[in-house]
């Protein structure tokens, strides 16, 4: 069951950052650079997701932690300097 949450952790992260990447490019002109940056922060969380599945399923013998730790650090940095960047 664990395993099945992995992925879907994943794959709803990825998609997150699909739909608001796209909604980016279309409306680039009408919305603000903030939803650039949350599907980039999405992106790195899918990708820390991604991280989890691999070390918790895949590779159980090695250890994900700090790639994964990493990649969340990332993904909140970008979030986070997306709203610095909002606010000025």
């Amino acid at each position: 069951m664990a395993n099945a949450v992995y992925f879907l952790c994943a794959a709803t992260s990825a998609a997150c950052a699909v739909v608001l990447f796209r909604m980016y490019l279309r409306h680039r002109s009408r919305v603000k650079p903030l939803m650039f940056w949350s599907s980039l922060a999405f992106a790195w969380f899918a990708v820390s997701n991604a991280l989890v599945f691999t070390d918790f399923v895949v590779l159980k013998t090695v250890d994900l932690a700090v790639a994964r730790a990493a990649t969340a650090c990332l993904a909140g940095a970008s979030l986070l300097l997306g709203l610095i960047w909002e606010a000025e």
